[in-house]
């Protein structure tokens, strides 16, 4: 079956696609598309996802693994510091050392062997993580029990937070593997961990996460970093835009030594940091500088579309005009002509003019407004209706007109009206067998 056709992108999604696109570098429109869609075309909320992807923080659609945050421990360059534990000194300690080494081997040697056994019997519980946060709270509460509340800044979120937050910030995050059976563990976190010099120079330095093997967390960060013996300090920092160990101590390692260590090991990677710092720099930039290009293209855009649009209604408003004379034009015609048909079928509807001997006659020369005179004979028993048409059917008479005497100044009453339905003849009017008549124009009024 074929699969379901994508809608259409409005003109508005469209213009998101491409500045999305943009903005983000991406290649595959299709993948663009898909990223707006579930940002539900908010390209500000897409844009600053796409973002925070690149940084190392997981999207809101893409929530992270149950896995630890992969970390590039394969780099042959990283720097290994191995404290091993120091040899007996005199008789005594070695006649110490000897007879203790037997019981030493039988019990760590039953020990590894109990563990390996106990897995085919019940799987070891640190393998599965429910809640790696809670591992690293209850390690801290733990720590602090039993050495005290004055100890380094511990990071109080799981592995990968730690990781993403170090790699945003371009931080160093220093990793402390806590093996509770170890014997040098009490010693070192008494003697090294809490003492002032080295407190003030992780808190001032770098970020610090810890977290005892025991628990799944701490287990899980064992399985990835890999380490030989306890105590484990992994000094972990972007290095070619990967997460990436760059020391390893391990071993009991004196404050003295652990600072001169760690110092040398951030000097050896500052190039890395600074470099990172100056690729941001110029990616932010680079989009601030995109930004700017694309208000100015998007203010451009708009003062362009206002120009469209008073270009527009400047056009309707002519052509509304234009349509309008046309159209009072075409009326105006349309008048004319209805007045032309009816001056002329007022003309054949016109009484024969009678004879000049006729009796009944009466000559009447009309002054018209252009100062033309019109002469023609009526009937005195003719209505004064009739001369009123006669004036109307010639070409140049107004549209509207009245018709008056000289003396005494009267208007005829031509026209029918409520209270004179039947206009009076001409005899009725008082006109005499020959008279002036004048033909006012009453148009304009």
């Amino acid at each position: 079956m074929a699969a379901p056709e994508e809608p259409e992108l409005s003109q508005a999604q469209t213009e998101k696609l491409l500045q999305f696109q943009d903005l983000t570098g991406l290649e595959s429109m299709d993948q663009c598309r898909r990223t707006l869609e579930q940002h539900n075309w908010n390209i500000e909320a897409a844009v600053q996802d796409r973002l925070n992807e690149q940084e190392g923080v997981p999207s809101v659609f893409n929530p992270p693994p149950s896995r630890p945050l992969q970390v590039n421990t394969a780099d042959h360059r990283v720097y290994s510091y191995i404290v091993s534990r120091p040899q007996p000194r005199g008789l005594l300690g070695w006649s110490y050392y000897l007879i203790m080494l037997p019981f030493r081997f039988t019990y760590y040697t039953l020990l590894d062997i109990f563990r390996f056994a106990l897995r085919f019997i019940r799987p070891d519980p640190r393998g599965r993580v429910t809640d790696p946060v809670g591992d690293v709270v209850s390690f801290i509460h733990s720590f602090e029990e039993q050495y005290g509340r004055s100890h380094p800044v511990f990071y109080q979120g799981t592995y990968s937070q730690a990781l993403n937050d170090a790699k945003r910030e371009l931080r160093y995050l220093l990793v402390y593997l806590h093996g509770e059976d170890h014997q040098d563990t009490d010693e070192f976190c008494r003697s090294t961990l809490c003492t002032e010099e080295v407190v003030t120079f992780l808190n001032t330095r770098m970020l610090f996460w810890a977290c005892s093997t025991s628990k799944p967390e701490g287990y899980r960060v064992s399985q990835a970093l890999r380490e030989n013996t306890y105590p484990f300090l992994a000094m972990i920092v972007l290095k070619d835009r990967k997460m990436t160990v760059v020391g390893r101590l391990e071993g009991l390692i004196q404050p003295e030594d652990l600072i001169n260590q760690l110092t040398f090991i951030m000097d050896a990677n500052q190039t890395h940091l600074m470099s990172e710092r100056l690729e941001r720099e110029e990616r932010n930039q680079t989009q601030v500088l995109r930004q700017q290009q694309d208000e100015a293209y998007l203010a451009s855009l708009r003062a362009d579309q206002e120009k469209d649009r008073k270009k527009r209604e400047e056009e309707e408003q002519i052509r509304q005009e234009e349509e309008k004379v046309r159209q009072t034009a075409l009326a105006e015609e349309r008048r004319r002509r209805t007045l032309e048909e009816e001056k002329e079928r007022k003309s054949e509807c016109l009484p024969q003019e009678p004879a000049s001997d006729d009796p009944e006659s009466v000559k009447i020369v009309f002054k018209m407004p252009n100062d033309t005179r019109v002469e023609r004979r009526f009937l005195f028993g003719q209505s004064l209706t009739v001369i009123y048409d006669f004036i109307f059917s010639l070409k140049e008479s107004p549209e509207k007109f009245q018709i008056v005497t000289n003396f005494p100044r009267r208007v005829l009453p031509c026209l029918p009206t409520e209270e004179q339905p039947n206009p009076p003849t001409l005899k009725e009017a008082g006109l005499s067998r020959s008279e002036v008549l004048f033909v006012q124009d009453l148009t304009d009024d």
